[in-house]
């Protein structure tokens, strides 16, 4: 899954898509490189990110979305508005991309279950200006199985296609970096919900974190071999997906690892 940030504040390429056609021209290098999926966003979800209005969001997706499908590029919306996400279906997006689980507009779930369209739920806790006030957990592993399979349930119970349904543990949204790395060492707790699981930790801060020297965390742009390495161990488990800005890099690991074990 690419990513195509159509943001003016997005931590790692904020601004440079933020034009339409610059939009679209990236996301049909990603499907160029090898994506399987290009997620299109117009609201920026890092840390300390203000929202945007819904007519912003939808000026920013619906154009982009369109032109790419029009070139028969597979397209996910990341979004946690269910107007955003009928507008995007309409446009002929696929799949909608939700980093809420459905908890950020009650009516998305039945939004999606009409459109018919995949639904990728996150486990998320609060928006990103206050996310990470609540990254407290009694156990970060029990906690988030419990709270994404209580998402699971609720998108089912709207009438989601099960079989279009798609879980993500949300690294990097209310959780520190202890809590991103115990996640992903007992990830199998979230395999264990019974639906197919995307990772994204592209770039992500506690990548940086791990790499930092004393200049400080790792820049974004120089997290690309690190989240090779998370690509590798994602794809030796058999998961749904990964989320990536590099799908060139992403793609030439998954091939090596399809090649092995084949």
């Amino acid at each position: 899954m690419g990513i195509l940030n159509v943001t003016a504040d997005s931590f790692s390429d904020g601004g440079r898509f933020l034009d339409a056609d610059a939009a679209v021209t990236h996301g049909l290098r990603l499907a160029a490189e090898g994506a399987d999926i290009v997620d299109v966003g117009g609201e920026s979800t890092r840390p300390g990110a203000e929202r945007v209005d819904a007519d912003v969001e939808l000026a920013r997706v619906v154009p982009v979305v369109r032109a790419l499908v029009a070139h028969g590029v597979q397209v996910s919306v990341d979004t946690m508005r269910a107007e955003v996400a009928a507008a995007a279906a309409e446009a002929g997006a696929s799949w909608i991309n939700d980093v809420s689980g459905g908890l950020a507009d009650p009516a998305m779930l039945s939004t999606v279950a009409k459109t018919g369209a995949g639904y990728i739920a996150m486990h998320w806790r609060a928006h990103s200006t206050t996310m990470q006030q609540h990254a407290v957990y009694a156990d970060v592993v029990d906690d988030v199985a419990r709270e994404l399979g209580e998402r699971r349930d609720a998108a089912l119970a709207a009438g989601i296609d099960p079989g279009r349904l798609v879980l993500d543990p949300g690294v990097g949204f209310a959780k520190t970096a202890d809590h991103n790395w115990e996640l992903l060492q007992h990830l199998d707790a979230v395999e264990a919900l019974g639906q197919p699981v995307l990772l994204g930790v592209s770039r992500k801060r506690f990548l940086g974190e791990l790499l930092a020297d004393a200049d400080g965390p790792r820049p974004p742009a120089d997290r690309d071999a690190a989240t090779t390495a998370l690509t590798v161990w994602a794809a030796e488990r058999g998961l749904w997906g990964v989320r990536t800005h590099d799908v060139r890099g992403q793609r030439d690991a998954i091939a090596v690892i399809e090649r092995l074990y084949s």
